[in-house]
C-alpha cells in the first residue's frame, strides 16, 4: 500500500474574504437557516440586504488589508527590534577547522595568506594500578606493562600561519591571532602554539618574448604577483552579490562565522593548503596567461640551496609545513621584443607592485562593504484605522455625516439613533479586527513589549456617539476584551510559537513550573521565554562555545557574562535568571539574594537582599528548622508574585489604617507615614504574631512612595530574585603545564575500573563538570532535577562528557569548610585568575575541591505507616535519611 504524501500547504489563504459576491451569497444563506419564518424579501431595495452588502464590502476591506505584503503588515522600519537579521540569526560562532581558517584570515586578508589548524600532540600515561595520570612518559616506569595505558589528548591543536612575504614582524598578528581564537574558543578545546609557516626558496630563471607594444615593467611586475600567488594562494573573499549570483540560498551564505571582509566559499577553501610541489608545466602556464606574453624561450627551476638534492628539472617536493618563495638575487627573468633584449627598471617594477597590491586592497574594501541583508522596507498604510459603517449607508438612512434634517418628527431622529447604535455592535467588532491586525507587528516581534493580548479602539468617527454610549467620555475600549484577555497564558503561547519557529520547546518546562510553584509560574515562564527570545541570537549561535579565559581581568572572569555559550543555553532554556543584557552571569551562587541564619542555637530565621546588598524582606518569627524556613521564605516570595499588581497601581486612597492586597498590606502610622507586610490572609486576628509573616523596614513619606516601593519588590522577585546559578569547568584547562607536570597532585583522579580502554581513563579529553545548587526548592525536586539533567545532557555536544553535581549549601548555615559548593566556587574563581595569568598554583586546591563534591538530596524521615505527616518520600540514592 502506498504511503500518502501528506504535508501541510503554505498556501491556505481561500480569498474568500476577497469575494463581495461570495460573502453576500453566504450572508443570505444565514439569514435564510435563520430567519425565514420572519424575513422573505432578500432583494436589493431590502434595508436588511443593504446593511449585509455594507457589512460584506467592510470584511473585504479587512481581506485586502490581511492579504497586503507583508512587509507592509510587520511594518519593517523597526528593523532587528522585531526580527533577528540574517547576519545575527543564521551566523554561529567558529566550530569547524574551515570556521576557524576563516575567522584567523578575516583578520587582515593582505597580511595572513593562509593558516592550517592540526592537532597538537600530547599523551597521557595511564597507571591502572594505582590509577593515576601523568603527561611523563618515565612516571610510571616501575608499574607492570600490563597494567599501562597511554592515550592522545584530544581537542589541542596547532595553528601555522603563512605570513605575506612583506610581514617582517608577525608579533602583533600572532597575539591578534591569539584573542581571536580565544573569543571563539569550542568547548573543551584550546590552541596550544601557533606556528609561522617556513620558506623554502625556489630559484625561477625565464627568457620570455613580450609583444612590441607591451610594458616590460608592468608584465614583470605581473609574473612576480602570479607567482608568488602560485607559491603561497590567498584566498578569495566573495561579496554577497557574488555569492547570490553563483546561486548560494540566503542561510548557506550566512552559516559559519560572520566575516568583515566578506565572505568565502568552503570548497575553494579547503582546496586551498600548502603547496607540497612546484611544477614548471604550472610556472609556465601561469606566465603564458599574463596579458603581453608571447612565449617562453628557456625556463627552469631549482632550489636556490645549491647542497639540496633535486631529483627532477620539472617537479621540486617541497618540506612539511613550508611554503616554496623566490629566492631574492637569483631569480632572473629576461625579456625580448623581436628576439632583442630590452632592460628592466626595477623602480617602475615595484611603483607597478603598489598599484597592483592597491588595486586588491581596493576589491578587497568593496567586497566587505553591504555584506548584511536589510529588512525589506514597509508602507505605513495605517492598517488599523477604521471607518464607521454609517458612512456608507445613502444619505436618506439619516445615519451619516448630514444626519436628519431638524425638520424630520422626533421620532424619525430617535429610529436613526436606534440604527446607528444596532451597526455600532457591528463596528465595534470590526474596529477590534483592524486594531488586531495592526499590532500583529508587535505581538510577533522578539521584543515583547506588548502587555494586553486582545485590542480595541473607539469608533470615534459616528455623528453623535456620545449619545449611544452611557459616560462616553470615561469609556475605554480596552474595558471591552479585559475579560476575555487573559494576558499570560496568551502571550506565553505566542511565544510559545515564536520559540517553536527555532525549534525549541519549553512545554515540560512550563508543566513541572507549574507543579512546583502553582499559578505563580505563569509569569516566571513568561518572563523566562521571553528573555529566551530575546537573547536567542547568542544563545544559539555559541551554543558550542567556551569561555575567553586569555588575558582577562578579575572582573571579566567572576561576576561576568563572559561565560560558555552552553551555560547561557542551559540557563535560558531551565530559566535561571539572567544578567541585564539578557546573559547568564558566572557569580558566587552560595551568596545570592537569600541568607538563612541561625537567631539562636536551634531557631533560623531568613531576610532577602537586592542586588545592592540591601534588606528588603525579613522574616518576623524563627523557625525551628532550617527547611521550615526556607520554605515560609519561598512562600512568601511566590505568593507575593501572585499580588493583583493593578489593584496596587489603584491604591490612591489614604484613609485607612490598613490596606490588604491579597498578601502584601500597606499600614499607615499614627505619625502618617507607611510601610508594608506580607501577611497570612488566612488568619484575621491582627494580635496573631503569626500573622506577619515577613517585614520591610523602610517607611515612605506618601502613599504614592510605598506604592511604588511595593511594585518594585514585586518586580524584583519576578525580574531578578533567583538562588540558583550554574557552573562549568572544562577539564581541558586544568592540565598541568610547565613544571607542574611531575607533581601527581597537579592531576586528575581516575578509576581504575576505566582502564580497560585507554581512552576511559583519560579525565582531559572532552570532558566538563557541571555544578548547580541542589538546595534551591526547584533543583531540589527530583522531577524538575531529572528533567534539567535530561536537558543538559541533550544540549551538551554529543563528542563531550559531562559529570553533572547537584551540591552544596548556603553560605553561613554551615561551616565554610565543609561547604563544597563554596569550597569549589572560592578555588574555581582563584584558578581562573591564575590560569588569565599563566599561573597554576591553586590547581590542587580546585581538583581537591571537584572530589569532595557530593550530591545534595532533601532530607527525608521515616514514620509509622499510621502517620499523616510523611513530609516527602524515601528514595534510595536520592534521598538523605
Amino acid at each position: 500500500m502506498a504511503i500518502p504524501d501528506l504535508k501541510i500547504s503554505k498556501n491556505i489563504q481561500t480569498q474568500d474574504d476577497l469575494d463581495f459576491d461570495f460573502l453576500r451569497k453566504k450572508g443570505i444563506e444565514y439569514i435564510e437557516q435563520f430567519g425565514r419564518k420572519l424575513w422573505t424579501d432578500y432583494n436589493t431595495h431590502d434595508p436588511g440586504i443593504t446593511t449585509l452588502e455594507i457589512l460584506c464590502y467592510a470584511i473585504t476591506d479587512l481581506g485586502l488589508r490581511i492579504s497586503m505584503p507583508i512587509q507592509d503588515l510587520l511594518n519593517f522600519d523597526k528593523g532587528g527590534d522585531q526580527f533577528f537579521e540574517a547576519h545575527k540569526i543564521m551566523s554561529n560562532h567558529a566550530l569547524t577547522a574551515l570556521d576557524y581558517r576563516k575567522l584567523f584570515l578575516d583578520i587582515d586578508p593582505l597580511k595572513i595568506n593562509n593558516c592550517f589548524l592540526r592537532p597538537f600532540s600530547k599523551k597521557l600515561f595511564i597507571n591502572c594500578r594505582d590509577a593515576k595520570v601523568s603527561l611523563l612518559a618515565k612516571a610510571f616506569e616501575d608499574v607492570p606493562r600490563e597494567l599501562r595505558r597511554d592515550t592522545q589528548i584530544k581537542g589541542l591543536h596547532t595553528l601555522w600561519v603563512d605570513f605575506a612575504d612583506d610581514v617582517i614582524n608577525p608579533k602583533p598578528l600572532i597575539e591578534q591571532i591569539r584573542k581571536t581564537y580565544h573569543a571563539n574558543r569550542n568547548l573543551c578545546e584550546d590552541l596550544v602554539e601557533i606556528k609561522t609557516v617556513d620558506k623554502q626558496e625556489i630559484r625561477v630563471c625565464a627568457d620570455i618574448e613580450i609583444s612590441p607594444q607591451a610594458d616590460e615593467n608592468l608584465i614583470n611586475a605581473q609574473i612576480l604577483l602570479a607567482i608568488e600567488n602560485y607559491f603561497s594562494p590567498k584566498v578569495r573573499f566573495n561579496s554577497l552579490a557574488e555569492m547570490t549570483a553563483k546561486g548560494y540560498a540566503t542561510e548557506a551564505i550566512f552559516e559559519g562565522p560572520l566575516l568583515k571582509h566578506g565572505f568565502i566559499i568552503d570548497e575553494e577553501l579547503e582546496k586551498n593548503e600548502l603547496r607540497s610541489e612546484v611544477r614548471l608545466s604550472d610556472l609556465m602556464n601561469l606566465i603564458l596567461k599574463v596579458e603581453g606574453v608571447i612565449l617562453i624561450h628557456d625556463m627552469s627551476i631549482s632550489f636556490c640551496n645549491e647542497k639540496q638534492e633535486q631529483d627532477d628539472l620539472w617537479n621540486l617536493c617541497i618540506k612539511a609545513n613550508h611554503k616554496p618563495v623566490l629566492c631574492k638575487g637569483k631569480s632572473v627573468f629576461s625579456f625580448k621584443k623581436q628576439g632583442l633584449p630590452i632592460n628592466l627598471d626595477s623602480q617602475k617594477i615595484q611603483n607597478y607592485r603598489k598599484i597592483l597590491m592597491q588595486s586588491i586592497a581596493n576589491n578587497l574594501e568593496k567586497t566587505a562593504a553591504n555584506n548584511t541583508l536589510s529588512f525589506p522596507k514597509g508602507n505605513n498604510f495605517k492598517i488599523g484605522n477604521y471607518q464607521s459603517i454609517t458612512h456608507n449607508f445613502p444619505e436618506n438612512y439619516g445615519i451619516g455625516n448630514h444626519g436628519l434634517s431638524k425638520n424630520q418628527p422626533r421620532i424619525r431622529h430617535a429610529q436613526a439613533k436606534q440604527l446607528k447604535t444596532y451597526l455600532l455592535f457591528f463596528d465595534q467588532i470590526l474596529a477590534s479586527y483592524f486594531k488586531h491586525l495592526e499590532n500583529v507587528k508587535d505581538q510577533l516581534s522578539i521584543s515583547g513589549r506588548l502587555s494586553n493580548s486582545y485590542f480595541s479602539q473607539t469608533v470615534s468617527d459616528i455623528k453623535g456617539i456620545e449619545d449611544l454610549i452611557i459616560d462616553f467620555k470615561k469609556f475605554d475600549p480596552k474595558d471591552l476584551l479585559q475579560n476575555f484577555d487573559d494576558q499570560e497564558i496568551r502571550n506565553s503561547k505566542i511565544k510559545d510559537h515564536l520559540i517553536a519557529r527555532f525549534s525549541e520547546n519549553f512545554g515540560n518546562y512550563a508543566f513541572l513550573m507549574k507543579s512546583i510553584y502553582g499559578d505563580a509560574s505563569e509569569e516566571i515562564v513568561h518572563d523566562n521565554k521571553q528573555a529566551f527570545l530575546e537573547n536567542y541570537d547568542h544563545i544559539s549561535s555559541r551554543r558550542a562555545s567556551a569561555f575567553n579565559y586569555y588575558k582577562q581581568t578579575d572582573q571579566t572572569l567572576w561576576n561576568s557574562s563572559n561565560v560558555s555559550g552552553l551555560e547561557n543555553r542551559i540557563a535560558g532554556l531551565l530559566g535561571i535568571k539572567m544578567a541585564e543584557g539578557n546573559s547568564y552571569k558566572r557569580e558566587t551562587i552560595t551568596e545570592k539574594f537569600v541568607e538563612i541564619y541561625k537567631v539562636n542555637a536551634s531557631e533560623y530565621r531568613w531576610r532577602i537582599k537586592n542586588s545592592e546588598n540591601q534588606i528588603i524582606l525579613t522574616a518576623t518569627e524563627n523557625y525551628n528548622t532550617y527547611r521550615a524556613a526556607e520554605r515560609e521564605m519561598y512562600q512568601s516570595v511566590y505568593k507575593a508574585i501572585n499580588t493583583d499588581k493593578i489593584a496596587i497601581s489603584n491604591i490612591k486612597n489614604t484613609n485607612f489604617k490598613r490596606k490588604t492586597v491579597n498578601v502584601i498590606e500597606i499600614v499607615k502610622s499614627d505619625s502618617g507615614k507607611y510601610s508594608f507586610n506580607i501577611i497570612n490572609p488566612n488568619i484575621k486576628s491582627f494580635s496573631d504574631p503569626k500573622r506577619i509573616i515577613a517585614r520591610q523596614y523602610r517607611f515612605f513619606n506618601s502613599i504614592d512612595k510605598v506604592r511604588d516601593a511595593v511594585l518594585d519588590t514585586i518586580e524584583f522577585f519576578v525580574k531578578e530574585f533567583s538562588d540558583e546559578g550554574i557552573h562549568l569547568i572544562e577539564h581541558v584547562l586544568m592540565l598541568p603545564e610547565g613544571k607542574n607536570h611531575k607533581d601527581e597532585n597537579y592531576y586528575l583522579p581516575i578509576c581504575a575500573d576505566d582502564c580497560d580502554q585507554g581512552c576511559n581513563a583519560d579525565p582531559y579529553t572532552f570532558r566538563l563538570s557541571i555544578v548547580l545548587p541542589g538546595y534551591t526548592q526547584r533543583f531540589s525536586d527530583i522531577n524538575f532535577r531529572r528533567f534539567a539533567e535530561d536537558l543538559i545532557r541533550k544540549e551538551i555536544p554529543a563528542h563531550i562528557l559531562a559529570k553533572i553535581c547537584w551540591v552544596g549549601h548556603r553560605k553561613n548555615t554551615v561551616e565554610d569548610s565543609n561547604n563544597d559548593l563554596l569550597q569549589f566556587e572560592e578555588n574555581l574563581r582563584k584558578y581562573l585568575i591564575e590560569k588569565t595569568n599563566g599561573k597554576q598554583d591553586t590547581l590542587p586546591l580546585l581538583i581537591k575541591a571537584i572530589n569532595n563534591l557530593n550530591n545534595f538530596y532533601l532530607p527525608g524521615q521515616l514514620h509509622d505507616c499510621d502517620s499523616n505527616e510523611i513530609e516527602g518520600k524515601i528514595i534510595l540514592g536520592r534521598t538523605n535519611i
